[in-house]
C-alpha cells in the first residue's frame, strides 16, 4: 500500500527535533532507519502528519567511554555497533547482539535508538540491555532524563518514552563475561527466544548474575528467579547450567504463533539461558 500524505523535515540537533516534534502538536513522528515505522505508514496504522529526519544528527551518533561506562548514541546503527573494536574489548556482548540482527541491509540502517524504543517483542537489544543494566537517556522538552531498561520496557511495543521526547543514548557499565543466544526466526533472523547474561565472578564463586529474556513475552524481562539461584553458586558450567535449565518454569502468558508455540518457547527458555551463562562463563 502507499503511505498517506506526510510533510518531511531534517532536524539538525537533539534540540530542534524536540522542538520540531513539538511544533508538529502530536502528528509527528522521528525516523531514522525506518524499518519498524514505514511499514507501518504502508499499511496506514500509522499516519503521522510530519516525518522528523534524525538521522544526521551527529550527537546522536558514535560508541564511547565516558567516565568509565560505554554510551552509544541512539543513532548509531547495528553494524557500527556490531563492528565497534570498543565493544568488542570491553563488552562483547553488546556488538554481538547487534551482529545477530537481521540482514546487512537493516544493519546498516537501522539504528539501535528505534529498535529499544518500538520495543518488538521479539527484538534483541532488550535482553542485553536489561542483562547490563543499562540506562535509557531521554530527552524532551521538559528537559533530560535518565531511565533504567528495567523500567523502560512495559509491555507490548510500550516504553517509558512520550510521543514529544526521543532517546539519545544507552550507557552502561561494561562487563566481558556476558553472551547473548538466541534462538532464530530463520526468514526475519527475529528472536523466538534470546537470552542475554552477564555475570560478576570472583574467587571461582558467581557473585551476582542478570538474565534478559526477549521473544518468550510481550515485552522483553529480567529473569529474576534465575539470578537468585545463582547468587552464590560455584562458577563453573555444570552448576550454572543446572540452575539455567529451570529458567522457564515460573513463566506464563507466553507467546504463541506459526513459529512457536508456548510450551516450545518456555523450553527453549531453559536451553538458551544455559547457553548464553555457559558463554560468559568461558569469557571469565
Amino acid at each position: 500500500m502507499i503511505p498517506s500524505a506526510f510533510d518531511y523535515e531534517r532536524a539538525t540537533s537533539v534540540d530542534d527535533a524536540v522542538a520540531r516534534l513539538a511544533a508538529a502538536g502530536g502528528a509527528g513522528k522521528l525516523i531514522a532507519g525506518g524499518h519498524s515505522l514505514v511499514p507501518l505508514m504502508k499499511l496506514r496504522l500509522n499516519e503521522p502528519g510530519t516525518l522528523i529526519d534524525i538521522a544526521r544528527i551527529p550527537e546522536l551518533a558514535g560508541v564511547r567511554e565516558v567516565d568509565g561506562a560505554i554510551e552509544i548514541g541512539a543513532g548509531t546503527v547495528h553494524h557500527a555497533v556490531a563492528t565497534s573494536d570498543l565493544l568488542r574489548a570491553r563488552c562483547p556482548v553488546v556488538a554481538e547482539t547487534a551482529a545477530t540482527i537481521g540482514d546487512p541491509q537493516v544493519r546498516n540502517r537501522g539504528t539501535l535508538g528505534g529498535s529499544i524504543a518500538h520495543a518488538d517483542p521479539a527484538a534483541d537489544y532488550p535482553a542485553t540491555l536489561l542483562a547490563l543494566d543499562a540506562e535509557v537517556r531521554i530527552q524532551g522538552p521538559r528537559g533530560a532524563r535518565t531511565v533504567a531498561a528495567r523500567d523502560f520496557f512495559q509491555d507490548l511495543f510500550t516504553v517509558d518514552l512520550a510521543g514529544d521526547e526521543l532517546i539519545t543514548a544507552v550507557r552502561f557499565a561494561p562487563v566481558r563475561t556476558a553472551a547473548y543466544a538466541k534462538l532464530y526466526q530463520r526468514a526475519s533472523r527475529f528472536a523466538i527466544v534470546g537470552v542475554a547474561a552477564a555475570l560478576d565472578v570472583a574467587g571461582g564463586t558467581v557473585r551476582s548474575a542478570r538474565l534478559g529474556l526477549t521473544g518468550a513475552l510481550s515485552h522483553a524481562v529480567r529473569l529474576t528467579a534465575v539470578e537468585e539461584a545463582l547468587a552464590g553458586r560455584p562458577a563453573d558450567a555444570d552448576s550454572v547450567a543446572a540452575e539455567a535449565a529451570r529458567a522457564g518454569d515460573g513463566l506464563s502468558d507466553l507467546n504463541a504463533d506459526i513459529h512457536a508455540g508456548a510450551d516450545y518457547r518456555r523450553a527453549m527458555v531453559g536451553v538458551f539461558a544455559q547457553r548464553a551463562l555457559r558463554a560468559a562463563l568461558a569469557r571469565g
